[in-house]
């Protein structure tokens, strides 16, 4: 819904909407997410905003994403932590925070194709809350757990090594089903061949 909040709440976190099956958890993310209307870039900018307990493995992600070709940017203190861990990361500004452009302003300018960000505390509510909107009003996606973040660049990089197949239920289960010692009903009436 327009300007509804991504942010995903405690039913959300336990519930799922969407399912991807593939070869590796990397691609059946890649898929699940894809299912969502969305499709996680290949490339580009990458912008990542983290609370403090979160930045040892959005530093993981963001190495990660990093060698994938990604550019990094970051608010300050995300950004200053990547570089002294040997990540260049671009600063950029919160809304409310130094001179424009900010990273809203840089979404709605088509300058960041995929956000981590992770949200904590009420002083962050309304930065988050601007960056999840226009993402969703931009069709970038907007990733707010680290698990996700690390299943993101999982995806990314099996869409980079592989291609993403379309297999049917039947299809999924029939192989699971016909393993060694299992006979096909090649006839489908239930009878074995």
């Amino acid at each position: 819904f327009p300007g509804a909040d991504t942010i995903l709440g405690p039913e959300m976190r336990s519930t799922g909407e969407v399912m991807g099956s593939a070869s590796s958890p990397g691609l059946a993310f890649a898929k699940a997410y894809s299912s969502t209307g969305y499709e996680l870039p290949a490339g580009g900018t990458v912008f990542i905003s983290v609370v403090d307990r979160d930045k040892a493995h959005a530093l993981e992600v963001a190495k990660q994403l990093s060698d994938l070709g990604f550019e990094i940017m970051a608010t300050e203190g995300t950004a200053e932590y990547f570089r002294q861990a040997g990540i260049e990361a671009i600063h950029i500004f919160k809304v409310g925070e130094g001179p424009r452009p900010h990273v809203v302003d840089r979404i709605k300018n088509g300058e960041i194709d995929l956000i981590i960000n992770t949200p904590f505390g009420r002083g962050a509510r309304f930065d988050d809350r601007s960056i999840r909107t226009e993402a969703v009003a931009q069709g970038v996606p907007c990733i707010t757990t680290l698990k996700g973040a690390a299943a993101a660049a999982n995806g990314i990089l099996a869409r980079k090594e592989g291609v993403l197949q379309v297999t049917s239920l039947q299809e999924y289960h029939g192989a699971r089903n016909n393993g060694p010692g299992r006979d096909v009903d090649s006839a489908g009436d239930g009878t074995p061949a």
